[in-house]
């Protein structure tokens, strides 16, 4: 059982990152400043303090709490999909469209300083579990004789880099396209890639080259 100050600890907590968030999408994080995510959360400064050290470390815990949200919702959406071509095109929609309604903030996440940068080792822990989950549809695709042979892991990367090199480029400016849009377009682009009637078929004998 918790107890009472457990409870009220882990509420306050929450209510500075949440309105944490808010102050750095607003704001950015340099201009995002202590007494400012106090007045959104509706508390003192002195308060915020008992519990974070530091204004970076208010960032890292709303982008923790975030991305292990995110997390979740991905492998849900993995989990629904019946088939591997789904399961790739439900991977790139969530995080398509979670990057869209929170751009601001991923913002910061590519244009601040360097102490807050996000750990390789922090990275991957996040995209273990979805990375796992497209790894394992992969295999069972290439067993089956749905698509050709490839390394399931490595795929399940490029997958990720795949998709995060588009939200680069959206948060740039540079694609105007709809999150569901660029999800349809890059599920069937890595789709082609698998299939045995892609790009590894033979020269005019429809059999795969390999």
């Amino acid at each position: 059982m918790r107890s009472t100050q457990q409870v009220v600890s882990d509420f306050r907590r929450n209510e500075i990152v949440d309105a944490a968030r808010t102050v750095f999408a607003r704001r950015g994080f340099a201009g995002g400043i202590i007494d400012e995510i106090a007045r959104e959360a509706g508390i003192a400064k002195g308060t915020v303090y008992l519990y974070f050290r530091s204004k970076t470390e208010i960032y890292k815990a709303v982008l923790d709490r975030d991305m292990e949200s995110l997390t979740r919702g991905t492998v849900e959406a993995i989990d629904r999909a019946p088939s591997l071509k789904d399961k790739i095109a439900a991977y790139t929609l969530v995080r398509l469209e979670n990057a869209e309604a929170k751009k601001e903030f991923f913002r910061i996440m590519d244009g601040e300083t360097s102490a807050l940068s996000i750990p390789g080792k922090q990275y991957r822990h996040w995209l273990r579990e979805p990375v796992t989950r497209l790894a394992a549809a992969i295999e069972e695709a290439a067993q089956n004789g749905l698509i050709r042979p490839v390394p399931a892991e490595k795929v399940a990367w490029m997958i990720v880099d795949l998709t995060r090199a588009s939200i680069q480029q959206r948060l740039s400016g540079k694609d105007d396209a709809l999150a569901r849009e660029e999800a349809e377009f890059l599920s069937s682009f890595i789709w082609a890639a698998l299939s045995i009637e892609g790009p590894a078929q033979g020269q005019g004998d429809g059999r795969c080259s390999t």
